[in-house]
């Protein structure tokens, strides 16, 4: 591993949408050098294995596959061994990773800092999670009643490799559901709200914008539930968090709000009589939903400010 002044960061797949979003953020933070393999190499092992070696962080921005192989890869260099971020999907629910995502708690910011490797979240788990987690923490969520996500998502979500589904003939005009009742980001939600399966209905959608997410999250308050206490909870969760911001009650933000930013803009509306409430989160799918988050994580990860060189 590297021992001079600046951390070395390898980006792992940085010809991709969040690797190159990755890129463009770390341009702005000082002390670190993010060098780049050739791209002829990028599929030669032993070239990316030189790169790992010479890394103090690799940022995996891989499929779930590739970053397991590159896990294996890193885990053969023993203590020479970059430390690891992984956006994918492969290891955001596994025993031995962290979980990266440090609005949460103290505890976990504090688990980020220390951690030899962490998972990215997920673009809908973190509109979801940062929107249901305080409320359900604090008790002013009914449980029995449920809690309806409906989650819509640019079609900048799905990368940047070539697909029918989301070309532009198939998106433009339309508007479309997909993996109903059985999307792989739910586990996500689930071990981070405090809600088990049956307390959470999610369903996402795909519309013709580049990049954004829009949840509306539908829930039952409880007796003790007030729109003042619901912006309280909100306030004390994420009070010193610049990457979250909360709404005055009755106001509530569109995907404009976040467009190119590394926010979670999140307002409600309660209507005390009938204890129902909405919520709307909303955040760039690839700013704080993929690259944003990403780079708060290396920031704790470094030892920096979370916030450094985001905006």
């Amino acid at each position: 591993m590297s021992t001079g002044k600046e951390a070395q960061i390898f980006i792992d797949g940085e010809a991709g949408t969040t690797g190159l979003q990755i890129r463009e953020r770390l341009a702005n933070l000082p002390g670190v050098a993010v060098p780049s393999i050739d791209p002829a190499l990028r599929k030669d092992n032993d070239a990316r294995k030189e790169m790992l070696r010479k890394a103090d962080l690799v940022v995996l921005c891989l499929p779930d596959d590739a970053a397991r192989e590159a896990v294996a890869m890193c885990e053969e260099l023993g203590d020479d061994g970059p430390r690891i971020l992984d956006a994918s999907t492969a290891h955001r629910t596994s025993g031995g990773w962290v979980y990266g995502f440090p609005e949460l708690s103290a505890g976990q910011a504090e688990a980020v800092r220390t951690a030899k490797r962490v998972a990215n979240p997920g673009c809908y788990p973190t509109a979801a999670n940062l929107a249901i987690a305080p409320l359900v923490k604090a008790g002013l969520v009914d449980r029995s009643f449920g809690i309806i996500c409906d989650a819509k998502s640019g079609v900048s979500g799905a990368g940047r490799k070539p697909s029918l589904k989301t070309s532009f003939c198939e998106v433009a005009e339309n508007f479309s559901a997909y993996s109903i009742l059985d999307h792989r980001h739910v586990p996500e939600v689930l071990m981070n709200s405090g809600l088990d399966e049956d307390e959470f209905s999610f369903t996402a959608q795909l519309i013709p914008i580049d990049r954004g997410i829009l949840e509306t999250i539908y829930f039952r308050g409880t007796e003790a539930t007030t729109a003042e206490a619901l912006l309280a909870a909100y306030e004390t969760a994420y009070a010193g968090f610049e990457s979250v911001r909360i709404y005055n009650p009755g106001q509530v933000p569109d995907v404009l709000a976040v467009a190119r930013t590394n926010y979670c803009d999140i307002g409600f509306k309660y209507d005390a009589k009938t204890r129902r409430g909405v919520i709307v989160s909303v955040i760039d799918n690839v700013g704080k939903g993929a690259a944003g988050q990403a780079v708060q994580n290396l920031n704790l990860m470094f030892g920096f400010h979370h916030f450094e060189g985001l905006a």
